[in-house]
């Protein structure tokens, strides 16, 4: 492993370390949107899938818990939430990235990614930024207004979380709070109102953002101690296994609550058993990675990370055919 004593030095050809390999941006994209394309992680795309995938969870709930069913505007609700999450992530990891710019330098798993590697200069990054931003408000304008001022708010936990592993050993709280509220977003898109469902699955996203993430950091916790970066990685150690445990209780918990709590009223008992099935299916894809993960090999770590995207949509699937019964 390179640790930051070792100045690690970011690949030749300006692909990212961690990319998914062969990815479309570092075979097909046009040379000159390359660093910008990294900057947004689009060449990794699991985070992308793991802001979306709460927004289906939460509109597959809505509509299923909806008497009239759904609406040919759900559609859209759906394909603006996934471009929507696209590009949020990608405005969200580029704040990351002009934050963490010197902590990455240091990192070998980041030292290649556009800022430190010198790809792009901050200058470059902020306007990337901004029209990142400003197409996702476009999309943003599209639902009604309480959806939209949720939106506008889901900017203070984006805004905050780079910082978050400066001041708390639990970084991974504020990651979930940002990279879930499209839970509270996609069911006020639908509805016109926030619901105490969509609360329940945006508390269980939480939980299983801490689940995955903390896997995630376990890649980095030799260098995150030397440069003393805080996480839940760092924290756990060793009793990480009895602590994903936990989350991995809570989030299937507060998804089954949230699916009786919608559906408990409807005529017909199969969608609250669909429900729960989905609950069920989730924890239990949580419970494999739980047996394959050893904490000590980053690769195991990495390939459990990216099958969150599986974990994920399980249920969204699974709510997805409670909404059309």
């Amino acid at each position: 492993m390179t640790s930051a004593d070792h100045n690690p030095e970011p690949p030749k050809d300006g692909s990212v370390a961690d990319a998914v390999s062969q990815n479309w941006v570092d075979t097909i994209a046009p040379h000159w949107s390359r660093p910008y394309l990294r900057l947004s992680r689009a060449d990794r795309p699991i985070g992308t899938w793991l802001l979306l995938i709460p927004c289906w969870w939460s509109l597959a709930l809505a509509v299923a818990a909806d008497p009239a069913g759904g609406r040919l505007f759900d559609i859209w609700i759906a394909l603006g939430c996934a471009i929507g999450a696209f590009l949020m992530r990608g405005a969200g990891c580029t704040w990351n990235d002009i934050t963490d710019r010197d902590i990455d330098a240091k990192v070998a798993r980041t030292c290649s990614r556009p800022l430190p590697s010198g790809q792009v200069t901050v200058k470059k990054a902020l306007v990337w930024l901004a029209v990142q931003m400003l197409v996702s408000a476009g999309i943003l304008l599209t639902f009604n207004l309480n959806a939209i001022l949720l939106g506008i708010a889901a900017l203070v936990p984006v805004a905050i979380y780079p910082f978050a592993k400066r001041f708390t050993w639990w970084p991974q709280v504020f990651l979930g709070v940002a990279f879930n509220w499209g839970a509270l977003l996609a069911w006020t898109a639908h509805s016109g109102s926030l619901g105490w469902p969509a609360v329940l699955l945006y508390l269980a996203g939480i939980a299983w953002t801490l689940f995955y993430d903390t896997i995630y950091a376990h890649q980095d916790k030799e260098d995150d101690a030397l440069i003393g970066v805080k996480s839940t990685a760092r924290l756990f150690g060793a009793k990480t296994p009895k602590y994903l445990f936990v989350f991995m209780v809570l989030a299937v918990t507060l998804m089954a609550m949230a699916g009786i709590l919608a559906l408990a009223g409807n005529d017909s008992p199969y969608p609250v058993m669909l429900a729960i099935l989905a609950a069920w299916g989730f924890g239990l894809h949580m419970f494999w990675q739980m047996r394959m993960l050893d904490i000590d090999d980053p690769d195991v770590c990495l390939h459990l990370f990216r099958s969150n995207r599986d974990c994920g949509l399980i249920p969204a699937a699974i709510l997805a055919i409670a909404a059309l019964i």
